[in-house]
């Protein structure tokens, strides 16, 4: 980090970052997905760098659940209880020396929490768990399982993690100065925190300026089902006399969960933003997207211009770099992994002899081989496939016979990622697969969740193709996706595939974790690779945001991406082993800089865990003075903004003058919108009518006329919307 970025206190400031899902280590069945693999790199790259950061999330006895496919691809969820204790858990301690209980609200009676405690390097890690003996039978089931059960189950699960988890803290004596919810579902810690200054004497709306000015958001996804939404009787149920203790009026409370979309509705994300002043999505593209999806938030902001912004995700170095790799910077860039690094420390990519280059690429594409044979053969002998068959579906995978190219597909099977699109013209593909001169190999593995139908049907199309006598050996479906077979794709892969639904791929993780193991994307251009392709280190496939019917424009993006595989992939890998070389080396050296987890955290620690916690810190000054004051401000604003107006009174230079209806010049800013971005006009004089503003410089010929609030309690210039805006041409 440069030198005069902001910075965090190790010995005032701790990041307390609470997630649903944890992707630490395959034995450790606590993630589904994305989001869960994330939070875990997160957690490595803050204990690498060494932010002081404490994580909650929950203890699933039965994980989330392992994947198996009968004979006809049908995926069954069978789950695993596992044993804590057993994977290095160990439970807290209370001062007494008895195992820690942190108690929660549920309805008509109070839940037990037991918390456990693992050690993500010096991060500590600590889980909740219900399954207490002190719980009624029903309640000890709430923590089982990752992402089961009904609405109601979920909404007690977060019930769980929010309130349980601010309270779990401070049960063990932490007291954050930053808070990051990472996704909506630990939303309800923010609630927690307002009920704990309530209960202080400080107002309601004081204690969300309070605790909202040092929280962290962030929003990992576009799709619906990532938007917790709950209706009010719910809320009203589970969360009972808690509410009360909040000291607000239930319309009050419930207008924080309102998203616009229903008069009943509560969402989680709507309250993690309206409950932080710091929030972001997960790449460009997702900033966009998010910017609009929230905009009701801000509803006089341009959605462009209101205050979500974003941090890249990235991945843990450490954790997906093959061991070959791995010793290599090890060898060239001592401490390599404690750090942040640059395309400086990774320009001895493109001075090793080619040998040593393809000895690494070549052995981790024989141990993905070996593993996916061991996998395929247990999975076809389990299912009964015929002898002859199965031999024929494994031919490919037998490292001493030859060495195809492997594509993967790899990741959740969510129908938005569109796993088959390239079947869109199956005898094409077939033609593309089936070439003993260039055997290619084309591997899908992934999970659709229990109840997506539509997810699970894309694997038994896959599964249908792959036993057809043109797909044979030459596509396979792999059951068991979890992060140890996830390691191997990614390190073995040739060339990674993704092909989403533009624009629902907020980021795309998996394909980093190809990229800085040397890997090829052959990308739709979304989420993460929309920003990452600069076409010498993978190749993007453009959107066709032009055509509006759906089924149009995925067979003509499925076309886009088989002519790319027809006349550029396939070509230069056996036929031009120095280009091939040269996209896999740039890959690596744009990429791993850009998307090592250092760089994240690094990202969040300079542009928002160290501004939030020097915000929150001034919120609290003079005993919650400051807080106690500028809510009282934003009121005045509130009740007087309206009856703000400005007025164009001249055009050489360009004059405005703003009727202020009570407010000082001091508390507004007057911004002109034109063609060439946005500036502020400076005040000539102040009456007891008005002030008046002119425009140093030329006018454009069209723009807008912005009246925004000031002060110096804003997190962002626009929190507040525009007090009056007048356009002119």
């Amino acid at each position: 980090m440069n030198a005069g970025a902001p910075r965090l206190d190790p010995d005032r400031d701790l990041v307390a970052y609470l997630c649903a899902e944890y992707g630490i280590d395959e034995r450790l069945p606590l993630y589904a997905g994305g989001l869960g693999v994330l939070a875990g790199d997160y957690l490595k790259s803050a204990a690498d760098l060494g932010v002081p950061l404490v994580a909650v999330g929950l203890l699933y006895r039965e994980g989330y659940f392992r994947q198996r496919l009968d004979t006809h691809g049908q995926q069954h969820a069978e789950s695993d209880c596992f044993d804590p204790a057993a994977q290095g858990l160990a439970p807290v301690q209370s001062a007494l020396g008895q195992e820690l209980r942190v108690s929660v609200p549920l309805a008509d009676h109070v839940l037990q929490l037991k918390v456990w405690r693992a050690a993500v390097g010096e991060v500590p890690l600590f889980l909740l768990d219900s399954a207490c003996a002190e719980n009624l039978a029903q309640d000890r089931r709430i923590t089982a399982r990752l992402y089961g059960g009904d609405h109601d189950a979920r909404l007690l699960q977060e019930i769980v993690l929010g309130i349980g988890g601010v309270r779990a803290l401070r049960a063990l004596g932490l007291q954050p100065t930053v808070w990051h919810l990472n996704e909506g579902h630990a939303a309800l810690a923010s609630l927690e925190r307002i009920r704990e200054l309530v209960a202080n004497g400080l107002s309601f709306g004081t204690s969300l300026e309070v605790i909202a000015a040092n929280t962290v958001f962030t929003t990992h996804t576009p799709l619906p089902a990532g938007h917790d939404v709950f209706n009010h009787r719910q809320i009203r149920h589970w969360l009972g006399d808690y509410l009360g203790s909040l000291h607000a009026t239930e319309r009050k409370l419930l207008a924080l969960g309102a998203d616009g979309a229903g008069a009943h509705r509560f969402s989680m994300t709507a309250l993690a933003l309206r409950a932080s002043r710091f929030h972001n999505a997960v790449s460009r593209v997702h900033r966009d997207v998010a910017a609009r999806m929230e905009a009701h938030v801000w509803p006089r902001v341009p959605a462009e211009e209101n205050p979500v912004r974003f941090v890249a995700n990235a991945v843990h170095l450490p954790t997906f770099l093959t061991p070959e790799w791995a010793a290599c910077f090890d060898e060239r860039r001592p401490g390599w992994s404690k750090r942040a690094l640059t395309e400086e420390d990774c320009a001895w990519i493109a001075e090793m002899s080619d040998p040593e280059f393809d000895g690494i690429r070549l052995a981790a594409k024989r141990r993905l081989l070996s593993e996916l044979r061991v996998r395929l053969a247990e999975q076809h002998g389990r299912n009964g496939l015929p002898a002859e068959i199965a031999a024929r579906a494994l031919m490919l995978l037998d490292p001493a016979r030859g060495k195809p190219l492997v594509m993967c597909f790899a990741r959740r099977f969510a129908t938005y990622k569109r796993a088959t699109l390239l079947l869109s013209d199956p005898s094409r593909l077939a033609s593309l697969l089936h070439q003993d001169e260039r055997p290619v190999l084309l591997v899908f593995a992934g999970k659709a969740h229990p109840h997506d139908d539509g997810g699970q049907q894309l694997l038994r199309t896959l599964h249908e193709h792959s036993l057809r006598p043109e797909f044979l050996g030459r596509l396979v479906v792999v059951e068991g996706y979890d992060l140890a077979l996830a390691r191997a794709l990614v390190q073995g892969s040739d060339v990674w595939l993704n092909s989403p639904e533009y624009p629902l791929e907020a980021s795309g993780t998996s394909g980093m974790k190809a990229a800085v193991n040397g890997g090829v994307n052959l990308s739709i251009l979304d989420g993460w690779w929309a920003d990452a392709c600069d076409g010498s280190n993978g190749i993007g496939i453009i959107p066709r945001t032009d055509i509006a019917d759906r089924g149009a424009r995925d067979a003509l993006e499925a076309g886009l991406m088989v002519d790319a595989l027809e006349r550029c992939v396939v070509p230069i890998y056996f036929q031009d082993r120095a280009g091939w070389r040269r996209m896999s080396r740039r890959a690596m050296q744009t990429l791993i800089p850009r998307y090592g987890g250092a760089r994240m955290l690094e990202d969040y620690v300079r542009d928002f865990y160290a501004p939030a916690a020097r915000h929150g810190q001034r919120l609290r000054e003079r005993h919650c003075r400051n807080a106690v004051e500028f809510k009282r401000w934003k009121k005045m604003i509130q009740e007087s903004g309206e009856g703000v107006r400005p007025e164009i009174t001249g055009r050489e230079p360009l004059r405005v003058r703003v009727r202020l209806n009570g407010l000082a010049a001091k508390e507004i800013d007057v911004e002109l919108r034109g063609p060439e971005g946005t500036r502020r006009l400076a005040l000539q004089e102040e009456t007891r009518d008005g002030a008046d503003y002119v425009l140093p410089g030329t006018a454009p010929a069209a723009g807008a006329i912005r009246v925004v609030p000031v002060h110096p309690l804003l997190a962002h210039p626009y929190d507040l919307g525009f007090l009056a805006v007048v356009e002119f041409a």
